[in-house]
């Protein structure tokens, strides 16, 4: 093995340092007194449950169930063993300077051991060695135990990844050659700066972690992102409806409303002018419709899911023929934003109302029995628990929200960045799809129970008359106008299995388009970009896999392709409309009021 240079030591600088330990010390006792006053301003707090989310008695029954079977435990610590073995006689070959194959090696995608010296030093190969053969066999073991029901099966296996994630040598001082290299070569600062990160953070969440992920003041909605030109010609109390300034001479004469989720902001189809979907959109010469959910707080507390349909959908749509003269329009839902242009369009076609000709949708679930990961956060202790805190502000914080999502790749989105901010005591890079993931909504407490109850832990959305909305039991059979589904292979909130058994619930014609990558990235592919490939197939079978199978693979953006299908639902084309000559008055330049509601 090739002799390594050794870093320089740079010994700390003793004013500097006393400095900023000064500066520690006052913002700790700041956060401390904070938190102290707004514990005294809460009031004495009844006894909480020192496990809300049922973990510990999913663990628990596991464990009982591993019990059971002594023999199959035994094989597997044997197993771990012969592993441990292997990898000491392999270690001692390097040692003695002889070339040794892994017994193990980090998946393609792990970004967590890309540091050289992972591999060049034997000790630190030994390190990350030993701990993905722990993982592998933890993981493995707790797969393996029999007997438990399928929901604590899944709740086992994500909390013991989250476990493995966590304990992993990338994110301690002493196990991760990179942070050490750096302390050496610091003398230090980089912990120093990195404890002042973890303060500021804290600080930022009100005596809360929230890591931060990007540079929050390299990005103003409106001003570098979220630029598309545009006018805010309505809006009720859940939305403001933007239209956007045209940029072609002609326009298709049957406008486009986009539904955007609210669990998050609009604009993540609105990012930059080279990823923007609405700009491309515009370009295509589309007058484009977009729906701009309100950041709810306490006030808006009773607000259903019906209000979004009525106060959001149904509500654009009206609007929408005053601005325009036009009847009917196509129509895009994006996520939960899809979920419920499903349920207004099957509302609707009770009603006999057909001012959505052709439905479009992005990653959105409409049957929820196969829900991927977020089913693990839905069961009735954890509905109850979820309730009781919404029932107390009247919402759910959106940051737990968002910290749900980013448990699903906590390697990516929470390990990463306290590497990054803490140990190696890095600024965050300014990246606008993190500065939109950061920017989270609230969810209003009647909206959400109703949607996490009938949708996600009954699955009622697809029953005939299962979900009543205004009055009316609604049937997603009795939606018969054509249909775009857009899924994302490497989707880990709306795996896209569960998003094709929607093509099964309509009755009308249905394109089905897999992309690749995920929920977001898979989405908000630009043609330009030349990333990806997408696959298409005009069977519709039962089953997913063997759509898949007869499924022919496309190289590049999937945009194209949807320009193609709803082309044919334009109905010719008229002159470009200009939002500030419509019918409606323009209440404000896009991007609007309501997507600049911050949380934090």
């Amino acid at each position: 093995m090739a002799d390594q240079q050794a870093p320089d030591v740079k010994l700390p600088d003793p004013v500097e340092l006393s400095r900023a330990m000064t500066r520690i010390a006052e913002q700790s006792q700041r956060l401390v007194t904070d938190f102290l006053s707004r514990q005294a301003a809460d009031g004495a707090a009844p006894a909480a449950n020192p496990d809300p989310m049922g973990v510990g008695h999913a663990f628990l029954e596991m464990t009982a169930r591993m019990m059971a079977d002594p023999a199959k435990l035994m094989k597997a610590q044997m197993t771990l063993w012969q592993d441990y073995l292997t990898l000491w006689q392999r270690t001692t070959q390097r040692l003695l300077g002889q070339e040794a194959e892994p017994v193990i090696t980090p998946a393609k995608d792990d970004r967590r051991f890309k540091d050289s010296a992972w591999d060049e030093n034997t000790l630190f190969d030994f390190i990350k060695q030993s701990y993905l053969l722990s993982a592998r066999w933890m993981q493995s073991t707790v797969n393996e135990v029999e007997g438990l029901d399928d929901h604590t099966s899944r709740k086992v296996d994500f909390y013991t990844r989250q476990f493995v994630d966590a304990m992993a040598p990338s994110n301690f001082v002493m196990t991760n050659p990179e942070v050490l290299r750096t302390t050496i070569e610091t003398g230090g600062e980089n912990l120093v700066k990195g404890l002042e990160h973890l303060l500021k953070d804290l600080e930022r969440g009100k005596g809360e972690l929230r890591i931060s992920m990007t540079d929050y003041d390299a990005f103003q909605v409106g001003k570098n992102i979220a630029v598309t030109p545009g006018k805010v010609v309505f809006q009720t109390d859940l939305m403001q409806l933007i239209q956007y300034t045209p940029t072609t001479k002609d326009v298709a004469k049957r406008p486009l409303m986009i539904v955007p989720p609210w669990i998050n902001k609009y604009y993540i189809l609105d990012l930059r002018e080279k990823n923007s979907f609405v700009k491309w959109a515009v370009d295509q010469g589309h007058t484009v419709f977009v729906l701009s959910w309100v950041n709810p707080d306490e006030r808006l507390a009773k607000k259903t899911f019906e209000d979004y349909m009525f106060e959001g959908v149904l509500a654009a749509l009206d609007a929408i023929t005053k601005q325009t003269g036009e009847k009917d329009v196509n129509a895009i839902g994006y996520c939960l934003g899809g979920t419920l242009l499903g349920s207004t369009l099957a509302y609707m076609a009770a009603k006999g109302d057909d001012r959505i000709v052709s439905a479009t949708y992005f990653t959105t679930m409409l049957d929820f029995a196969e829900a991927g990961e977020l089913s693990v956060f839905i069961d009735e202790e954890q509905l109850n628990y979820i309730e009781g805190q919404m029932n107390e502000k009247g919402y759910l914080d959106g940051a737990k929200m968002a910290t749900t999502f980013n448990m699903m790749r906590a390697n990516d989105l929470i390990w990463s960045f306290v590497v990054n901010n803490y140990l190696l005591g890095k600024d965050p890079f300014p990246f606008d799809l993190l500065y939109w993931n950061s920017d989270s909504t609230r969810m209003p407490a009647a909206m959400h129970s109703f949607y996490l109850r009938n949708m996600y832990q009954r699955n009622l959305l697809r029953e005939p008359g299962g979900i009543t909305l205004g009055g009316v039991p609604i049937d997603l059979r009795t939606v018969k106008l054509p249909t775009f589904f857009l899924s994302t292979r490497e989707d880990h909130i709306a795996p896209w299995k569960s998003t094709y058994q929607g093509t099964q619930l309509f009755s009308g014609p249905i394109k089905f388009v897999l992309s690749a990558s995920g929920h977001i990235a898979g989405v908000v592919n630009p043609p330009a970009a030349e990333k990806y490939c997408y696959w298409t197939n005009d069977k519709l079978p039962k089953a997913s896999d063997d759509w898949f199978k007869g499924a022919q693979q496309t190289p590049g953006s999937w945009w194209p392709e949807w320009q193609r299908w709803v082309a044919g639902f334009a109905n010719g084309t008229v002159p470009a409309r200009d939002p500030a000559k419509g019918k409606l008055k323009v209440l404000d330049e896009a991007p609007g009021s309501y997507v600049k509601e911050r949380i934090v």
